[in-house]
């Protein structure tokens, strides 16, 4: 997975979880904090009910150890008989005032209790005797504290004592309760058994009329020569049920709202996650899916083994010419006319397998499924034919480049797609697409590795093309010009090679057409033209006799306002005279800005250098340019004496292209001659110059100047590279 991707599956896994992940913190916060709310209020019941008892039963025991009378206890306590036994170290029963229910089960609780003693029950205690020993640690209200031994004192109000465990065992009759971690649970299937069994009572002096649930346990107490078990009650009034089960019921419906707006915040965020992926997704001008929806999606298609034996193609479908409909219409009715392709081609594919996208502008990103390079060069075809046909008002026309991705290698080996990256296949589909720019028509054109290494060769030129300039690796060649009836020389073209340390020497073809597309061949012709003024330079001050070299100008020049000022700059910077420079200007050119071309000759001219039309014949000429156009020399294209229509046809355009110039005042130069009767026919006509193989091929400078001094076509001159 590219970082690309990576990027937006973040983006949609952190619009959703998110979110999704800060209300679910919340909603657990909540729990939490219900479920703890519940806890306190249950221990606070649990542990009012616990205290009060300890405090009699603990009250007990001590009335017990200092010898009261079980009558005497009662009134001291003021409460109905209790229940308690005593028994020693060994397990010996030594007194009881009950029947013994207490069970094996027991557990220490801990639990913060305060005895109260108040003034009257220290008489009482007082009566029998002057010291009680409390198995406590006895805190005053004043903040004194003193030992397990305490006098006490009845000038004292009030003394509390707090107990640090309290030993609680269960009752056969009813266990219903039981300890956990030092705190004290009820069990609660138990007690829902036993209470349809309960009676429930009226206490008038505790409960003040209340009705109430006692729940048995037992309280163990030590003494100095054995342990006191008291019976205790857990004593619940009916409305404390109540509040506790009403409790219980709001705790769990607010529970229950709570997992609910969870559900339902998890449904909406899912539905919300559903539209902003539909928005992320769409094509703002065809209403489909987008060029990031195809990068993830498709990705992750062809990514998945199951995938990995089927044939699949990327490919790159372009509108031809859809900036001139809008240009002629409206671009609202260009982008209308995107919205049908896309439905269009969206319905030929197979939804299962296939995908399309609108990647930009007037460019389509498709993902096809086929068997066999047969099937899906008809299936393409096919798809060209529905689209040329989408407006019966209109012929359209589609440039199809194709990225095949097979299932298997040449060798028989699958391939696995595991690190597909979907930009870089959209990419050389692109790049076979763009081998059609020139083609008319529709046309389908399929990505291969020649493609691969053109492009390759395309990153080399232009990363050693500056390096090349300044170290001056392009070397000028000349092509003589002859006169047709002489033989004279009479001029030369001067042409660009590359002597490259690197790649070797190079022609013209490998890294012209790349000069020219990424404008580094404005830099070329300064370096022509200067090195052409130099030798020129050179060849009059050895004494030659020099005629006129001929430099192209790209077109691409001619947006420079001030380019005449430059070339006779650069010519008088080396010293030659102006007249033995002529700059070649491509047919081409003249359907730029007419007027500053004109404008441009006009100013050669002025300057006393002679301006010529290259390649006459090659596009469509238009009379009007040489009409407009004040041009010394008209050089016919090769392309006139080859081919079928080399023969009469040929010959008639020809001869009156010839006597059109010469009825100009122009120069005629007939280039890419290889054949004596072209020669003679020429030299019938009237042509000038002749340039080509049949009287030299492009040289050196060194070569040239032995041309110049012969004054004649060489003996033996052989092909250049």
């Amino acid at each position: 997975m590219t970082k690309k991707e990576q990027r937006i599956r973040k983006i949609k896994k952190g619009r959703f979880w998110g979110g999704f992940a800060v209300l679910l913190v919340v909603t657990v916060i909540e729990c939490v904090i219900l479920g703890l709310t519940l806890q306190m209020a249950w221990d606070l019941v649990l542990k009012e009910n616990f205290t009060n008892e300890y405090e009699r039963i603990n009250t007990i025991a001590n009335c017990y150890e200092n010898g009261i009378s079980d009558a005497e206890m009662e009134r001291i306590l003021g409460d109905e008989k209790r229940i308690y036994f005593v028994k020693d170290q060994k397990g010996k029963l030594l007194h009881a005032t009950g029947e013994d229910t207490m069970s094996d089960e027991w557990g220490e609780i801990v639990l913060d209790t305060f005895l109260e003693i108040n003034e009257e029950a220290i008489n009482e205690i007082k009566n029998v005797g002057d010291k009680v020993q409390v198995e406590a640690d006895i805190h005053r209200t004043d903040g004194d504290a003193s030992g397990l031994d305490l006098d006490l004192d009845i000038d004292d109000d009030l003394y509390n004592v707090r107990s640090r465990f309290m030993r609680i065992h269960t009752d056969r009759e009813i266990p219903v309760f039981r300890s956990r971690n030092g705190g004290v649970e009820f069990d609660f299937p138990a007690l829902a058994k036993w209470v349809s069994d309960v009676r429930f009572f009226e206490d008038e002096e505790y409960y003040r009329g209340n009705k109430i649930l006692e729940l048995p346990f037992w309280i163990e107490c030590e003494l100095g020569e054995g342990i006191l078990y008291g019976k205790g009650f857990y004593k619940m009034r009916y409305a404390d049920m109540a509040m506790m089960v009403g409790l219980l019921a709001v705790i769990g419906a607010l529970l229950a709202i709570t997992f609910l707006i969870l559900i339902f915040s998890m449904i909406s965020v899912i539905r919300r996650q559903r539209k902003a992926n539909a928005v992320f997704f769409m094509d703002e001008v065809t209403g489909g899916r987008n060029w990031v929806w195809f990068l993830l999606k498709v990705g992750q298609f062809l990514r998945k083994r199951r995938n990995d034996r089927y044939n699949f193609a990327i490919a790159d479908l372009v509108f031809v010419n859809y900036r001139n409909f809008c240009m002629c219409h409206s671009v609202a009715e260009g982008e209308e006319l995107l919205t049908k392709l896309d439905v269009t081609i969206r319905r030929l594919l197979n939804r299962r397998k296939e995908a399309c996208a609108h990647y930009a502008s007037d460019h389509f990103a498709l993902l096809l499924h086929y068997e066999t390079q047969e099937e899906l060069k008809k299936r393409l075809e096919e798809l060209i034919t529905t689209l040329e046909q989408i407006d019966k008002e209109h012929n359209f026309s589609f440039h199809l480049g194709v990225n095949p991705l097979p299932a298997k290698l040449e060798n028989g080996r699958t391939v696995r797609r595991k690190k597909i990256d979907i930009d870089e296949q959209y990419n050389n589909a692109s790049t076979a697409c763009m081998t059609l720019t020139d083609t008319e028509g529709s046309a389908i054109a399929y990505f291969d590795e020649k493609l691969i290494e053109e492009q390759k060769w395309l990153d080399r030129v232009q990363e050693a093309q500056k390096g090349a300039l300044e170290n001056e690796e392009f070397l000028v060649y000349y092509q003589p010009k002859y006169n047709p009836v002489t033989g004279q020389l009479t001029g030369a073209e001067a042409l660009i090679r590359w002597e490259s340390p690197k790649y070797g020497f190079l022609s013209p073809g490998r890294f012209i057409p790349i000069f020219e597309k990424n404008g580094f061949i404005t830099e070329i012709d300064h370096y022509m033209i200067r090195h052409v003024a130099r030798d020129q330079k050179r060849w009059i001050d050895a004494g030659m006799n020099c005629v006129p070299v001929s430099v192209n100008v790209s077109r691409a020049h001619f947006i420079e306002h001030d380019l005449a000022d430059q070339i006779r700059d650069m010519v008088d910077a080396e010293g030659a005279p102006h007249n033995l420079i002529e700059l070649e200007l491509t047919e081409s050119a003249f359907f730029d800005d007419k007027k500053a071309i004109i404008h441009t000759i006009g100013k050669l001219k002025e300057y006393g250098f002679a301006v010529s039309m290259d390649d006459f014949g090659s596009g469509y000429s238009s009379l009007n340019s040489l009409k407009d156009m004040p041009l010394d020399v008209l050089k016919l294209d090769a392309e006139f004496f080859r081919g079928e229509n080399a023969g009469e046809r040929g010959e008639i355009v020809v001869k009156e292209a010839i006597r059109l110039a010469k009825a100009l005042h122009m120069k005629t130069v007939a280039e890419g001659i290889e054949a004596r009767e072209q020669v003679d026919f020429l030299a019938e006509q009237g042509c000038d110059m002749i340039q080509g193989y049949i009287f030299a091929h492009p040289m050196p400078g060194d070569k040239y100047e032995m041309a110049m001094k012969n004054g004649t076509p060489l003996e033996g001159d052989e092909t250049q590279k």
